[in-house]
C-alpha cells in the first residue's frame, strides 16, 4: 500500500462520518480513528517485518469535514428546555436491570440528584443523575443504544 492510497483512505474516512476503520492486508495493518467532530483522524500504520519488528507512523490530519447544519425550527422549540447529556462513551440503559421498571418516563417529575439512567462503560455501570429539577419532556436515546460523550440524552423542562 503506497502513500497515495493511505491518503485517499484517510480522506474517505474523514468524509464518511464513521468513528473508526481498521484495515488489514497481508502484513500491513492500518487503524484510522476520527474525533467527535470528524476533522482530525488519528492514524496508526503498522507494517510487520519478517523478524517481528513493527514500524508505527502517525499521518498528518486530513482536510476538515464540513460540519452538519442544525435545523433552526427544531432548535427554537427545544431552546426553552435543558438538555442532559452523556458524560461518557458507553451503552445507555433506561432500567437498572432487565426485569425492572425504567428510571424515568416522559412526563415524570425529577429532582436534583435523581438517577435518570445508567451508562455502561468498560463493564462499569455509571448512574447518571439529574443536575436540575423539572419534568422530563423527551427521552432522546433508545434503551441499550451506544452513546457518545456529550450526546443529548434527555430534554427537561425546568419550570
Amino acid at each position: 500500500m503506497d502513500l497515495k492510497e493511505i491518503q485517499n483512505l484517510i480522506k474517505f474516512v474523514s468524509n464518511s462520518g464513521v468513528a473508526e476503520v481498521k484495515l488489514e492486508t497481508g502484513d500491513i495493518k492500518i487503524t484510522i480513528r476520527t474525533t467527535l467532530e470528524g476533522n482530525t483522524p488519528d492514524i496508526t500504520y503498522v507494517q510487520q517485518a519478517p523478524v517481528q519488528q513493527a514500524m508505527t507512523q502517525v499521518a498528518a490530519p486530513a482536510q476538515p469535514a464540513a460540519a452538519p447544519v442544525a435545523a433552526a425550527p427544531v432548535a427554537d422549540d427545544n431552546a426553552k428546555y435543558v438538555t442532559i447529556k452523556s458524560p461518557m462513551i458507553g451503552t445507555f440503559y433506561r432500567k437498572p436491570a432487565p426485569d425492572k421498571a425504567p428510571f424515568v418516563e416522559v412526563g415524570a417529575s425529577i429532582g436534583k440528584g435523581d438517577v435518570l439512567c445508567v451508562v455502561e462503560a468498560m463493564k462499569l455501570f455509571n448512574e447518571i443523575e439529574a443536575e436540575i429539577s423539572g419534568k422530563i419532556v423527551k427521552i432522546l436515546v433508545d434503551d441499550m443504544s451506544p452513546v457518545e460523550f456529550d450526546q443529548p440524552l434527555f430534554l427537561v423542562d425546568p419550570s
